[in-house]
């Protein structure tokens, strides 16, 4: 998150908020992107905004079209399963690390993150609650302190907030948080794993009933 006190480029600034409505779903699949709207929209110039798009064309939130616009993704079910596979691998071994290597200072950022999102949910307040849960998964890749999965992470980031904003039951994915958490603050890797099988299959689920005709 950006200190209100930090200067902010301006087409980092357009990235952040057009990000936020598509993993919000504020911008549905499929909307359109028009530099020259959005700038009217957003007030700038047209250039942070092709400069917007092309960001979120990298990180695999945006279609390109040809020439001043661009699209809303589309995530078809072949997407999704290769997201799925990829995210399996990445986050059992993202998970095993952080409960190895967790620090104090690590697992109290975690706990704050966590009590964030059990709020949230609790209050059904769901972009709160899933931009928390997106803060806890973020968390824990830095308590695995492994600079290259962290990389490797980040090239995903955007598409596992968009999957985690298909959770609806919110309460049963920040206590599957918890439980995690509990895990991890007790080094007891061989439990973390069970529980990152069972939470992957919560996520599966999730985007089933979400996408019943996929």
């Amino acid at each position: 998150m950006t200190s209100p006190d930090a200067f902010e480029p301006e087409s980092e600034r357009v990235t952040r908020q057009l990000r936020d409505e598509i993993v919000d779903g504020v911008r549905a699949p499929g909307s359109k992107l028009v530099e020259r709207e959005l700038a009217a929209e957003l007030g700038v110039s047209r250039l942070p905004v092709r400069e917007a798009l092309r960001a979120l064309v990298t990180e695999g939130l945006v279609t390109p079209r040809p020439r001043t616009w661009a699209v809303v993704r589309e995530f078809t079910p072949t997407d999704i399963a290769d997201l799925d596979e990829v995210r399996s691998g990445l986050e059992t071994l993202t998970f095993r690390l952080a409960a190895q290597r967790r620090t104090r200072a690590g697992l109290a950022k975690l706990r704050a993150d966590l009590d964030a999102e059990l709020a949230a949910a609790r209050e059904g307040d769901a972009v709160r609650a899933r931009r928390a849960a997106a803060d806890f998964h973020e968390t824990v890749a830095t308590l695995a302190d492994n600079a290259l999965l962290d990389e490797l992470g980040g090239t995903l980031r955007s598409r596992m907030r968009w999957l985690l904003g298909q959770h609806d039951d919110l309460v049963a994915v920040a206590e599957e948080h918890a439980e995690l958490y509990e895990a991890i603050a007790e080094r007891d890797v061989s439990r973390v794993e069970a529980l990152v099988t069972k939470h992957l299959a919560t996520s599966r689920s999730a985007v089933r009933r979400k996408r019943p005709r996929d």
